[in-house]
């Protein structure tokens, strides 16, 4: 049984995910603060409150700017100099001030090859800023974690645990407790004490999720300027692929790579949660980040 807290907070996203997604639909529209909360079911006050709440300080006017296309293309603009300063500096520069600090190590090609025989992966489900979050730890640390819709844990964790199928699962919701919480509270994120992070792929793929690790905290980049940065120009097609298959979600910061006009497509978890979480870091950005 769930604490009231991590109900309450299921229960936020669900009016989030609903507002987003009704947003989305009617944004030329530019529909009024009280048509939202009507379709929402929420009065305007309490409705907005919630938002800013939860995104850090947006309204819903605010966080439908942050997540269009012309936003995009603002930061896409700027995404030269910053990703080149990001990619130089790597994980200790001053751009990544607001993000989670972490460490990571790649298991051994042979465990890969083993479709994850020998290695044991303990897992948990918490509430999250963005629905239920899928937790999967080992002894190395953070390995995986997805997003469910209420009612759809059971396929969540057979979408993870068939990418290591001969791994060992033990459920612990109190092992994977602490991850949780840490993963989803800025406070926490301290560059002293970073997030430990197990990678589990080929070595391309690898790659792919180091270069995702730099980028800066509520910005974004293109599958193209990936495949530049890891040296395979031709090879975003690729890269698209390898990003898709991230399985350390939001930590691992697949969120912010769109399409090459600036379009928020691809993500494995939906792109109404892909909106939420850019939305999100926007609102924890505070006013330096555009």
């Amino acid at each position: 049984m769930r604490a009231d807290g991590e109900e309450a907070a299921l229960r936020d996203y669900d009016a989030i995910r609903r507002s987003i997604e009704y947003l989305t639909d009617h944004w030329r529209d530019q529909p009024t603060l009280d048509r939202l909360a009507d379709h929402i079911g929420l009065s305007p006050h309490h409705l907005q409150r919630l938002f800013t709440r939860w995104t850090g300080g947006l309204s819903p006017k605010g966080f439908i700017q942050a997540v269009t296309l012309d936003h995009a293309k603002h930061l896409l603009d700027q995404s030269a100099s910053v990703m080149d300063a990001a990619f130089e500096v790597g994980l200790s520069g001053p751009s990544r001030l607001h993000d989670l600090f972490v460490t990571h190590e790649a298991v051994t090609p042979g465990v890969y090859k083993a479709k994850g025989e020998g290695l044991t992966i303990t897992y948990g489900f918490h509430a999250s800023p963005f629905g239920n979050a899928l937790i999967m730890i080992t002894p190395h640390g953070l390995a995986g974690l997805a997003f469910a819709d209420p009612g759809k844990e059971a396929e969540a964790f057979e979408d993870m645990s068939s990418r290591w199928p001969r791994a060992h699962y033990h459920p612990d919701t109190a092992a994977t407790k602490a991850y949780a919480q840490r993963i989803f509270n800025p406070d926490s994120w301290q560059a002293e004490q970073p997030l430990r992070v197990t990678l589990i792929g080929t070595d391309f793929e690898i790659r792919v999720w180091e270069t995702l690790l730099k980028i800066p905290f509520a910005n974004m980049t293109t599958y193209g300027d990936i495949a530049d940065h890891i040296g395979k120009p031709k090879a975003a097609r690729a890269v698209g692929t390898a990003v898709g298959k991230n399985p350390i979600s939001f930590v691992v910061p697949c969120h912010r790579v769109v399409g090459k006009s600036g379009s928020i497509c691809g993500y494995h978890w939906g792109l109404t949660r892909k909106r939420a979480i850019l939305g999100w870091e926007r609102g924890h950005a505070g006013p330096a980040t555009s």
